[in-house]
């Protein structure tokens, strides 16, 4: 008798959990509403083109019946097209609703009901989350997004958030933008804490300020990690001071005279994204780092995105290994003595997102330039095709039509949808967000360092200081 109790309340806890899991999922009420919308509007364009054809009958009729008639039945057979097509919009909208809501409402429902299992499942699904710290005080926007992207992430991936900042301020912000009640429920279900902190080190400030505000946010984050109480640091604050609370706080790989920032950019083959680095930690460079560059960049290529054999690149402006500067001279002899890489040679700009290489490594300077360059893209290219789409009502139908396509296009170039960028060189996973980040961009970092930790990257990173070129 004595252990229903429990049982009763962790059921009636996980009852708790899927009805906010429900709330969350906007995604189900989005696409239900982009059916409805599509049907409604198949609808109006087919009403109006009859009301039109009507109109054309009647004039007809006053005018010239023979010639007018036949204009007014093709206009009326094209009418009859379009309400077909409108009952097909509307009954492939009822399916796509159903076929969408069905499993992600009814079927939890009934497993619950039906099976005592999911309870255990969901206690065995918390002891394996992995913490992660959250600078909750970095970024331009922080902490009301940043704390927004937690939440969202908390719900996606078996993760758990050490939330670091100033309470009451982060509190506030989670008031203001309706997630207070949601923020006291993980923190009652555990997966997420409040951990307090002073002040934050600013965007303008210098990344030695570390030392001076050490109970800074940052500071207080990475400690979480040096401790062992984390797996992970993400913070979308001053990235310098990162970089040097992560060098201060964890320490560097032994053999890394540099760490590098590496990013993730979309290729023609989105399954197969090419890491760039070093993308804005290091200016000023020497052969020898673009050189550890590589041999990190190629230990990520094989863990977390699962490439056998990564092709090195590096970025230059030609193809031929006797062009570029004395950096890119020296560092293409590094790497091509190099055994355990497979460079592929130099990798010119135009061919960074062609998929031909899974790595390219760069001065910081160059690949800063390269990824806020990037960062550009996606809104521009949608601008562009936004002004060339017709003008009126058939400019708008065929815009709806495509609507799904361009975002499908946008979301490819996004960096918000990349999220983060890894610092890599340093004992331990961190992960940097750009300073603008609002919480897609959270949950994308969020999901890059959980990644980061299920791969065992800091494992194979470890390893190596036993190559004789980094000891040497």
């Amino acid at each position: 008798m004595g252990k229903e109790t429990p049982h009763k309340g962790n059921k009636s806890k996980a009852i708790r959990r899927l009805v906010i899991w429900y709330k969350r999922n906007s995604a189900v009420t989005s696409i239900v509403d982009t059916a409805t919308s599509s049907a409604v509007t198949a609808s109006n364009v087919a009403g109006n083109v009859v009301s039109n054809a009507g109109s054309v009958v009647s004039t007809a009729s006053n005018v010239a019946s023979n010639v007018a008639g036949n204009v007014a039945g093709n206009v009326v057979s094209s009418a009859e097209s379009v309400v077909s097509t409108a009952s097909s919009v509307v009954s492939n909208a009822s399916s796509l609703a159903k076929n969408t809501l069905q499993p992600l409402v009814f079927d939890p429902l009934k497993r619950l009901q039906n099976s005592d299992n999911v309870v255990s499942n969901l206690e065995d699904s918390q002891s394996n989350r992995i913490w992660i710290a959250v600078d909750g005080m970095g970024g331009d926007f922080a902490p009301g997004p940043i704390l927004e992207g937690c939440l969202e992430a908390i719900s996606r991936f078996p993760i758990n958030i050490k939330f670091v900042g100033k309470v009451e301020k982060v509190k506030n912000a989670a008031e203001e933008i309706g997630l207070l009640e949601l923020l006291k429920k993980e923190i009652e279900n555990n997966r997420l804490e409040l951990i307090d902190s002073g002040d934050p080190i600013g965007m303008n400030e210098e990344a030695t300020a570390v030392r001076k505000k050490k109970n800074a946010s940052i500071n207080v984050a990475m400690d979480l990690v040096r401790n062992n109480k984390a797996k992970a640091v993400y913070s979308a604050g001053n990235s310098g001071a990162m970089m040097a609370s992560a060098i201060f706080r964890i320490g560097r790989l032994k053999g890394i005279d540099r760490p590098a920032i590496g990013a993730l950019f979309p290729t023609r083959d989105q399954t197969r994204p090419v890491l760039v680095l070093d993308v804005g930690a290091n200016t000023d460079c020497k052969p020898s780092y673009l050189h550890q560059f590589a041999l990190l960049g190629n230990i990520y290529a094989k863990d977390v995105l699962q490439v056998k054999k990564p092709r090195i690149g590096l970025l230059n402006i030609g193809e031929e290994e006797c062009k570029g500067n004395d950096l890119s001279l020296k560092t293409f002899e590094l790497l091509s003595r190099e055994k355990n890489l497979d460079f592929a040679g130099n990798c010119e700009g135009r061919d960074v997102l062609s998929g031909s290489f899974d790595v390219v490594v760069c001065d910081g300077f160059t690949g800063n330039i390269l990824l806020k360059f990037l960062e550009s893209v996606g809104g521009v290219l949608l601008d562009i095709l936004r002004s060339e789409l017709p003008r009126g009502r058939r400019g708008k139908v065929g815009s709806a039509f495509l609507k799904g396509n361009l975002l499908r296009i946008k979301k490819r170039l996004d960096h918000a949808e990349h999220g983060g960028a890894l610092l890599l060189g340093v004992n331990g996973i961190c992960v940097i967000g750009h300073g603008s980040s609002k919480s897609l961009s959270v949950v994308s970092a969020l999901r890059l360092a959980h990644s980061a930790v299920s791969h065992n990257v800091m494992e194979n990173l470890n390893q190596l200081q036993k190559l004789q070129v980094l000891n040497s």
